[in-house]
């Protein structure tokens, strides 16, 4: 392997008061986080604001203030990324202690930042969809424009300032080409884990691409009748979300390409993995909710595809996680 140019000379990340542009990204992140944890607050709180009335949320409001209170801190931990991510004690901060928060914030925030505006798009190009059945009151419409439009900020702030960090601390990582990594950083178990969840990602995939082609199969009835456009935007964006992951990290594992950049790859690996592994394992949460309604219950199917889609995100993701740390202490 070629020896590894010199990384750039410290930032003012490194050792003292960040760049003015991390500085307006950081306050981008944190003002972008705002308006969702205020309407969290405001719900726990018992105020309706949003929420119309009939709203399956006001059926069972004290486990509604628990998921609330759980998903306050969630978005509140994206301050503390933002924060880590731009003072020089960030830096010294345990390489895992940062890269899995930062994954899961990826893999939650990656799908918004794809699915709500394609949701925009096809709408405006098809018009409203008078097909489905009416929807059952759930939150007003400006809510998701307010919420998702936060979380497409966020992604973005976060995402650029993480990048930037990563370059400063762990740039040697990813510098070069496929073919730039050696045999011994990969290992027959890393190897082995890759195809096996690779296989284990055509079932769920099958089942997204089955969906989003019109099959009612593994669907419950309520969600036969909300089926719009927007349920096929999101269908065949998982499916894509599935792809990228699978090919990604089977190109960083397999090495069958050599001339493509490690930097590319692996960040199409990050993205992919963490959507997949972390809307897996939220979906899978979402199926074990309570709910007296026999036509909204989950069927096995969807139980099965969604945890499917949790277990091959992270092991993909423990693939990559062990090709990063040889990587590292190779260089």
């Amino acid at each position: 392997m070629t020896q590894t140019a010199p990384l750039p000379a410290p930032t003012p990340t490194d050792t003292g008061r960040p760049s003015a542009g991390r500085r307006l990204l950081r306050g981008l992140a944190v003002l972008a986080c705002l308006p969702y944890i205020s309407l969290k607050i405001a719900w726990i709180a018992g105020s309706e604001i949003g929420i119309p009335a009939g709203s399956v949320l006001l059926t069972n409001r004290g486990l509604m203030a628990t998921v609330n209170a759980v998903t306050v801190a969630m978005d509140a931990a994206v301050v503390v990324l933002v924060l880590l991510l731009t003072q020089p004690w960030g830096r010294r901060v345990p390489s895992w202690l940062l890269a899995f928060p930062m994954w899961v914030a990826t893999g939650l925030i990656a799908p918004i930042m794809v699915g709500f505006p394609a949701q925009i798009v096809i709408g405006l190009l098809n018009g409203p969809d008078t097909t489905a059945a009416p929807r059952e009151p759930f939150l007003d419409e400006w809510v998701f424009g307010v919420v998702y439009g936060g979380f497409i900020i966020q992604g973005l702030a976060l995402g650029t300032l993480f990048v930037l960090y990563a370059r400063d601390r762990w740039g040697h990582v990813w510098h070069g080409t496929l073919g730039d990594l050696p045999a011994r950083l990969r290992g027959t178990g890393t190897r082995v884990t890759a195809v096996a969840a690779s296989l284990l990602a055509l079932a769920p995939a099958a089942v997204h691409l089955m969906w989003g082609l019109g099959s009612a199969r593994g669907l419950s009835p309520a969600q036969v009748s909300r089926r719009t456009d927007d349920f096929y935007v999101l269908e065949w964006m998982r499916a894509l979300f599935i792809a990228v992951a699978v090919v990604a990290v089977l190109l960083l594992v397999l090495r069958r390409t050599r001339s493509l950049s490690i930097r590319t790859t692996l960040g199409l690996a990050w993205v992919g993995s963490g959507g997949v592994g972390c809307w897996g394992a939220f979906l899978t949460l979402t199926t074990l909710m309570p709910d007296t309604d026999p036509a909204k219950a989950f069927t096995g199917l969807a139980r099965l595809t969604y945890a499917g889609e949790m277990i091959t995100g992270f092991l993909l993701a423990g693939c990559l996680a062990v090709l990063l740390r040889r990587r590292s202490a190779s260089a």
